[in-house]
């Protein structure tokens, strides 16, 4: 009996110690994984929470980043408008990168039924989302709007277009309005049909432009053959031009050797007529010279002729002599 005591002592204690063992490492686990993991809030006010349960994925760019933790109701019976937010809390990996313009999207799947939240951050991020709001344990993190709840909204818009349209388009059938559109129709009949007989005696117009346009066409084949053939008789007369210049060049060079010729005998004539000149002005000073000893030998003997007596006998003896000067 003592044997079986002491073997049923240490069944026991060995069963301890094992339950002791993996509740440390449930423990250390939990601990671990609560390190890795950062807890947010989202409150749902438009978005419908169907399919949604504890433990349900949380997504970022279809990437699983955390799961759900808890839900409920925000708001109590006397919270007055906030009767319909629902608290989310989420637990998401710690590097995830959720950013202050980071909002929550609920989605679904259609052949499940089952719901997740998928984490959305436009451009350009913002910083990261770390700071919880006062009166918040975690971190909050905003409502978005879902593709259905835009397609909802949208197809809204589009109903309240259509009962403005249908609106307006009552007040545009009018009877007054009728009255006016029926007259308007009318004119149009009368401007359509006015502006079918314009339209053919527009095509008539236009094929008689087109036989002018060939007329043209025509006269134009003939204008170029007669330039062209004015454009041979041009050549010719440049030709004739080119090789006429080319006679006045030559000419002009031999008129202007002729010239420069010209102008050395020129030179040579004027050089030697200025020998010439100054030749004879020596020959003239020479006879003038002469001629004024001429006429003073004239002017003595016209003056012996006048006085017979001293051509006869001579000068008296008062009369100086050449060269004698009275004392």
């Amino acid at each position: 009996m003592e044997a079986e005591a002491r073997y049923t002592y240490v069944g026991a204690g060995v069963i301890v110690l094992i339950a002791a063992l993996i509740g440390a490492v449930v423990w250390l686990k939990r601990v671990g994984s609560e390190q890795d993991l950062q807890r947010y809030t989202i409150y749902f006010e438009r978005q419908r929470l169907d399919g949604l349960q504890v433990g349900g994925d949380v997504n970022m760019r279809g990437i699983k980043v955390g799961r759900v933790d808890r839900y409920a109701l925000a708001g109590d019976r006397d919270a007055g408008d906030q009767v319909n937010r629902v608290r989310v809390t989420i637990r998401v990996d710690r590097h995830a990168p959720v950013r202050t313009n980071t909002v929550a999207v609920v989605t679904r799947n259609f052949v499940t039924g089952i719901a997740q939240i998928t984490l959305v951050t436009p451009e350009p991020p913002g910083p990261p989302l770390e700071s919880a709001p006062p009166g918040e344990p975690y971190p909050v993190i905003a409502e978005g709007r879902s593709d259905l709840d835009e397609i909802a909204g949208r197809v809204g818009q589009l109903g309240d277009m259509a009962a403005e349209v249908m609106v307006n388009l009552n007040r545009v059938m009018a009877p007054e309005n009728r009255e006016a559109l029926a007259q308007t129709l009318k004119n149009l009949r009368d401007l359509t049909a006015g502006l079918n007989r314009r339209l053919d005696r527009f095509d008539r117009t236009l094929e008689s432009v087109g036989r002018a346009a060939s007329e043209v066409g025509r006269s134009g084949d003939r204008i170029a053959g007669a330039a062209e053939d004015a454009g041979r008789r041009v050549d010719a007369l440049i030709a004739d031009a080119q090789r006429s210049l080319a006679r006045i060049d030559a000419a002009a060079a031999a008129i202007g050797a002729a010239a420069e010729s010209l102008q050395l005998q020129s030179q040579a004539v004027a050089q030697r007529v200025d020998r010439s000149a100054v030749a004879v002005e020596d020959q003239l000073a020479a006879s003038l010279a002469e001629l004024r000893a001429s006429v003073d030998s004239a002017s003595r003997a016209l003056d012996r002729l006048q006085d017979p007596r001293r051509a006869l006998l001579g000068p008296d003896a008062a009369t100086l002599g050449p060269g004698e000067s009275l004392r």
